[in-house]
């Protein structure tokens, strides 16, 4: 039996948007609803606040529900909100989606459990738990890198085919043959969206969704011009404007802390981002100089 019901099709580009803090660490709600206006400019096909890249583990249960709320008032219904709801445990998983829900997000994005080493089981129990527990569509995101967990691509078709509730998979391993198998097993039934700048092109190729990119951040024109070369068939300009993103990713994410170098970015681009939560710090000047030229090599600054 397939338990819940929706018929949610997530497509194109989406911005995890980074939360914006002032010196002191609090949030900056305006600079927050200045980026989300721009994102909606830009043509993004939806907002997803509280991500990894909003510095999730680094906000309180009411910061963000506060962040949340923000996203919907300032999206005002033109576009989906997907709020990153998960966390290490089940229980608080549960409690922030729930919160999501209230705060009228359209979806949540459940990071696989972290921090203790669990097996595949208590994997596919976490989500169970959370599916059977709150009526809001689900987007499992698979990040190797931050949870030392990727999910299995057959433990998200069992999920798929026990629970309409999952509309989606965010995955970030930036592993093709991965994402090759899990839009092999559920592409046909849910979107699959790459969670890696370098994997957007790939991604579409193989019968992907889109993406929820981090580089969107301080590049949402070019990915969205990406994803619509390929739709249009286009793939020349595809290809160019995914070497120009595999480029920034390289740069702003694998080679740096990728909040501080992102939040600098688009600091230098004109977008109040503010600065990184503690224990992250700011660039130090070596780093700002190395993320500036990286920018005007390719004409973003």
């Amino acid at each position: 039996m397939i338990r819940g019901v929706t018929g949610m099709k997530l497509e194109g580009i989406f911005v995890p948007v980074v939360t914006p803090f002032d010196k002191e660490g609090s949030i900056d709600v305006e600079a927050f609803k200045q980026l989300i206006d721009c994102f909606i400019e830009a043509g993004v096909s939806g907002i997803v606040p509280c991500g990894s890249t909003g510095e999730s583990p680094y906000l309180s249960r009411e910061e963000s529900r506060r962040v949340v709320e923000l996203a919907v008032e300032q999206t005002g219904g033109r576009m989906p909100v997907i709020a990153g709801t998960g966390v290490a445990a089940t229980r608080e998983t549960v409690q922030l989606t729930r919160d999501a829900k209230d705060a009228g997000a359209d979806a949540a994005l459940v990071v696989t459990p972290f921090y203790f080493k669990l097996s595949n089981e208590e994997v596919f129990q976490h989500y169970a738990s959370l599916l059977d527990a709150v009526d809001l569509p689900v987007v499992i995101y698979n990040v190797p890198k931050f949870t030392n967990y990727s999910i299995p691509p057959t433990l998200i078709d069992q999920l798929v085919s026990e629970y309409s509730g999952v509309v989606g998979v965010k995955d970030s391993s930036g592993d093709p043959g991965l994402m090759a198998d899990i839009i092999r097993l559920v592409g046909n039934r849910i979107s699959v969206l790459s969670g890696s700048g370098d994997m957007i092109l790939p991604t579409l190729m193989l019968g992907g969704s889109g993406g929820i990119l981090a580089i969107a951040n301080a590049f949402p024109e070019t990915c969205v011009e990406l994803y619509k070369a390929f739709k249009e068939g286009r793939l020349e300009d595809a290809g160019k404007h995914q070497m120009r993103a595999s480029f920034v990713n390289k740069v702003l994410i694998k080679e740096h802390n990728q909040i501080s170098a992102l939040k600098e970015a688009m600091n230098m681009m004109g977008m109040t981002a503010g600065y990184p939560r503690q224990p992250i710090l700011p660039l130090s000047d070596k780093e700002k100089k190395t993320v500036s030229e990286a920018l005007r090599s390719i004409s973003l600054l």
